[in-house]
């Protein structure tokens, strides 16, 4: 009773199925959770420039000018490479999609692999970076970035369990000071250097000669400047959050984002430059550029409390993208069913809260330093970009629409610059991105064999195609069905063996079509089995059926009648497999099991393979 008073009071009441609808996002609200991983990265995005380029010299900083002019351009072939795959694919999925439709399976799932890897790279790298923004304001709290950045994700996970709505309409405050206050920054900048308050000498003149100065090292540092366009692809993603008509709100939200994210790095790289900073390893340049241009006064740390705030909420990005991604991979039947589940406040939870628990594992890991993962961050980003552009290079040229030359041409070039910051990311920064020859086949090996078990288990289980199931020789009894299987079959053959008064299969729907489509099934199936269909508002299997027990018990117990639960369930031949399939079973027989008024009774089905 006390942990579900706690999570009524953290999450919040349970809203109905029929409430969806009212979840959906606007372009401002959308804007500020979908785009905030990419506005974000101006924090971080310019002084990975400025620290690859220092290694030669303060002098050549002056090269930030020009590589930053590639980036904003990397960003305009985006951008619109995205906005053709929003009105493609209108139906989210983003790179998954695209390139398992286009490309194969295979390279669907590297994409789809390499985004939900990046969306947890994304929590622990933008919490640990807004955990540095908090210690470079107050340089006593640095013993703490752990702790700081864990009690962080908590509450952004509490935050979005309560909801997208809730969380957005509390998310969208922070997000859009954070740009008023780099507008702000960027504005009193511009004007400090105009009145000459920027002393030329502050910085090294454009073109002067930097002596080691290598092809290599500027293609570093424009991979590493790259880094600022991570969650550029979320608003693909997550179309079905947007309110109708789905595609144009997210096509006007990609081109908002994209313009703020121009405006915004360019203007910070230009005052690095301006005010000849070089990065620091105790204070972010961002805080340096609000130190020379306002001092150490209430600005300076307004400026600070809205970056640390934007880095921190940039986690929202993976925790809008990384469910729906999860939905997608589910469905297809490369990972666990249970992402595909709606929680209480209609939000997939279960995506959420397992992005969380690895984002904290990262954290602990690396003890709050995740500078040394936004390489393999920004890699796993380029990746299902190359993926996604290459994909719709394949859809324009097999389905030529009317327009497909210029579709073609905007997607060959994305295709072209994302393969070439690809390429540079891994030629120059090896050393740090290796673990993607890793991880990323053995995501994809793992997703086919979650894939083949489950096609396994369902050839096993289909009435059409398996040998008849075998009679068990041999009170109401209730029986929770969830399909028509031999492990439901299996389970009624049991029932009926004991000679019951009556057996009464329940099934719990979820909405008011696939309740009459398998009551029109069971029809056929079992005509002389009752079947009893609830329909839950609120996607909980527990409550309605708990309910009906107790319905059916008080009834039994007035003509002396036990009631006996039997609940189907089957054994795999590797336990590991075993929580993939029968979350619902164990849920039910645990809510059961201390009810002494009760008998239940777990009927196993073995799988032969």
């Amino acid at each position: 009773m006390l942990l579900s008073a706690l999570k009524r009071f953290l999450i919040g009441q349970p809203l109905k199925s029929a409430e969806l609808g009212e979840q959906k996002l606007n372009k401002t609200k959308a804007l500020a959770i979908l785009s905030s991983d990419a506005l974000s990265s101006v924090a971080y995005g310019p002084e990975q420039i400025l620290i690859v380029l220092v290694t030669i010299s303060t002098v050549a900083l002056w090269y930030s000018i020009p590589i930053g002019v590639g980036v904003l351009v990397l960003l305009l072939a985006l951008i619109l490479s995205y906005r053709q795959i929003i009105f493609a694919y209108p139906h989210g999925g983003g790179a998954y999609v695209v390139s398992k439709e286009n490309l194969g399976v295979n390279a669907g799932l590297l994409a789809g692999g390499s985004l939900l890897v990046d969306y947890i790279l994304t929590v622990a790298v933008s919490i640990s970076a807004g955990t540095d923004a908090i210690t470079s304001a107050f340089p006593q709290l640095h013993p703490y970035n752990v702790d700081i950045a864990t009690l962080l994700v908590v509450a952004i996970t509490i935050l979005n369990l309560r909801g997208i709505t809730e969380s957005a309409s509390i998310l969208a405050y922070p997000v859009y000071l954070f740009i008023l206050a780099l507008f702000i920054l960027i504005g009193a900048g511009l004007y400090k250097g105009m009145t000459g308050a920027v002393s030329p000498d502050m910085h090294p003149s454009l073109g002067t000669p930097v002596a080691g100065i290598t092809l290599f090292l500027l293609l570093k540092a424009f991979a590493s400047g790259s880094s600022a366009l991570t969650g550029v692809e979320a608003i693909s993603n997550a179309i079905p959050n947007f309110k109708d008509p789905g595609p144009n709100n997210a096509s006007k939200t990609l081109a908002a984002m994209g313009l703020l994210l121009a405006i915004l790095f360019s203007g910070i790289v230009y005052l690095a430059y301006a005010y000849g900073i070089a990065p620091k390893a105790q204070e972010t340049v961002v805080s340096q550029i609000a130190s020379q241009t306002f001092g150490r006064n209430y600005m300076y740390y307004f400026i600070q409390g809205t970056t640390a705030m934007i880095l921190v909420l940039a986690a929202n990005t993976g925790y809008s993208a990384f469910p729906l991604l999860a939905v997608n991979l589910a469905r297809d039947k490369y990972i666990a069913r249970m992402f595909t589940i709606r929680g209480d406040r209609l939000g997939y939870s279960n995506g959420i809260i397992f992005l969380s628990i690895m984002s904290i594992i990262l954290i602990i890991a690396f003890k709050g330093r995740t500078e040394h993962l936004i390489p393999l961050y920004a890699v796993g980003v380029f990746i299902p970009f190359t993926l996604a552009q290459t994909g719709m290079l394949v859809k324009w040229v097999r389905e030529k629409p009317k327009g497909w030359l210029v579709k073609l041409t905007i997607n060959l070039i994305g295709a072209l610059i994302s393969f070439t910051v690809m390429l540079i990311f891994f030629i120059t920064k090896l050393g740090q991105v290796w673990p993607v020859f890793i991880f990323l086949p053995l995501i994809v090996y793992t997703f086919h064999r979650i894939k083949r078990h489950y096609e396994a288990v369902g050839e096993q289980l289909r009435i059409t195609t398996c040998e008849p199931a075998v009679p068990i020789e041999g009170n109401v009894m209730i029986v929770p069905v969830a399909g028509i299987t031999h492990v439901v079959e299996n389970s009624l053959n049991y029932a009926k063996s004991l000679s019951p008064d009556q057996i009464i299969a329940v099934y719990v729907a979820f909405d008011r079509d696939t309740e009459k489509q398998f009551q029109e099934k069971w029809a056929d199936w079992q005509p002389d089995v009752r079947l009893v269909t609830l329909h839950s508002h609120y996607r909980s299997i527990i409550q309605p059926l708990t309910k009906f027990i107790d319905t059916v018990e008080h009834k039994a117990k007035e003509s002396n009648f036990r009631v006996t639960v039997v609940i189907p369930q089957f054994i795999p031949k590797k336990s590991w497999q075993h929580a993939l399939h029968n979350q619902s079973s164990l849920l039910i027989r645990a809510f059961l099991l201390y009810r002494k008024d009760l008998i239940v009774t777990t009927v196993p089905y073995h799988l032969k393979k």
